[in-house]
């Protein structure tokens, strides 16, 4: 039997709109979690503690606090209390099916393999059915990233709300996003000739910025990039906005950290499945990493020392670590998102304690990308992004039975809802039991 998958999921983009549409006029509401095992991550855990979220901001965080005249009330007796997770390398609303180029908007031509005045969140689908899945699973916030080439463009942090891509921005740019572990992919022919390209970019980003006005005139030295994604580049030179630098060589990493002594740039290192190998300098730069626990199979050369305790030795080394969930280049793994607590559960499983775990999904991406004064904890004065879970939210079993962003309550029904809904109600064609 043919599925008409569009009339199925019709509804849904409906829904989601009148969703956005409703939320977007409700009046302020006052939420009190009450009786939960709440993690506030900067500070021990409470038990029997109680969450109170007033006009979208966390107002108190403590056990027997007084309850606000009117609020709504919610039992999290037997519960754990976490702030919403946020998942720090993703492409989620920016590819729907990977072998469908319309639905492929992370990427960006460029001049010569460069494209950092690319501004990724301007192709995000805010429609895209593959949103209501992550946050249904935890995934508040996600940092969004372009793929590609030497200079791939700026990443933007967002809440996973209904709405248009201005109601879901939440920092635009938080980062720029460089590569140079794949010469392939820059354009070049070796890793070596990766790297000059990269230095004479910063070279002429810095010349750029003292000659604008003989720029303007025409007057100067014809440039590696153009004029736009000089101007994008000036932050990262001047230190106000990082460089995510996409690597997992050992050996690529140690030329990450030296061409940031060498430029005194703010880098991170995004993927880093040698990372471990490194750890002892990492942690000397205060160079933070975006990584995962699922893999210990190599994806390539480059990944050869892969190993699933690489968070967990990170860590230990004093490494800022935020983990991060299936975040490749195609349909499954922008899908996928959601998976980022089985990722902390891994880690755990490897050696990571459970508290950094839980703070490598929440806290330190906040601190990583300039927002911790808003996002990753539950203190007073921070947004509401708090996720009720069943329980431990590392074991498999456990769900997030309640989540809230800025203090509101999502409850879409997703895709997958959706469908199971359609073939419960599928007549057997053959009049027989169906087989269980």
């Amino acid at each position: 039997m043919m599925i008409n998958y569009s009339r199925t999921l019709r509804p849904l983009v409906f829904a989601s709109a009148l969703l956005a549409l409703a939320f977007s006029s409700a009046p302020a509401q006052v939420v009190a979690i009450t009786g939960g095992r709440v993690f506030p991550v900067s500070g021990p855990a409470i038990e029997g503690g109680t969450v109170i979220i007033t006009n979208g901001k966390i107002t108190g965080v403590g056990a027997n606090l007084p309850i606000p005249s009117g609020a709504q009330r919610i039992d999290a007796s037997g519960k754990w209390v976490t702030p919403g997770f946020i998942n720090s390398s993703t492409q989620l609303g920016v590819i729907e099916v990977s072998q469908v180029n319309t639905t492929r908007d992370m990427s960006a031509q460029g001049k010569d393999n460069i494209a950092a005045a690319f501004t990724v969140w301007e192709g995000l689908n805010p429609n895209s059915v593959m949103l209501a899945p992550a946050r249904n699973e935890g995934i508040t916030t996600i940092a969004v990233l372009p793929a590609g080439g030497l200079v791939s463009g700026q990443a933007a942090l967002l809440n996973v709300v209904p709405g248009t891509t201005t109601d879901m921005i939440i920092k635009a740019p938080i980062a720029m996003v460089a590569e140079i572990g794949d010469a392939s992919s820059a354009g070049v022919s070796s890793r070596g000739e990766l790297i000059v390209k990269l230095k004479e970019l910063l070279e002429d980003t810095r010349f750029f910025q003292t000659r604008r006005a003989a720029y303007e005139r025409a007057e100067t030295r014809d440039f590696a990039a153009s004029r736009l994604d000089l101007q994008a580049m000036i932050p990262v030179i001047e230190g106000t906005l990082p460089l995510i630098i996409t690597v997992d060589r050992a050996s690529d990493i140690d030329a990450a950290l030296r061409l940031a002594r060498e430029y005194n740039l703010r880098i991170i290192i995004g993927g880093g499945a040698e990372a471990w190998m490194m750890a002892d300098k990492l942690a000397a730069a205060r160079v933070p990493v975006l990584t995962g626990a699922m893999n210990n199979i190599p994806g390539g050369f480059a990944s050869l020392g892969q190993r699933q305790e690489n968070a967990a030795l990170l860590r230990r080394a004093g490494v800022s670590v935020a983990l991060i969930g299936n975040a490749g280049g195609g349909d499954e793994e922008a899908f996928n998102v959601r998976n980022l607590k089985q990722e902390a559960g891994n880690a755990v499983a490897y050696g990571m304690t459970w508290d950094d775990a839980l703070r490598a999904v929440t806290l330190t991406p906040a601190e990583v990308f300039g927002m911790s004064s808003r996002l990753g904890s539950l203190q007073a004065g921070r947004d509401g992004n708090v996720v009720i879970w069943s329980g431990d939210p590392f074991e498999f079993t456990t769900r997030a039975e309640r989540v809230f962003i800025a203090g509101r309550e999502y409850p879409e029904m997703t895709r997958q809802d959706m469908l199971i809904e359609r073939y419960k109600r599928l007549p057997n064609s053959h009049n027989t039991p169906v087989a269980r």
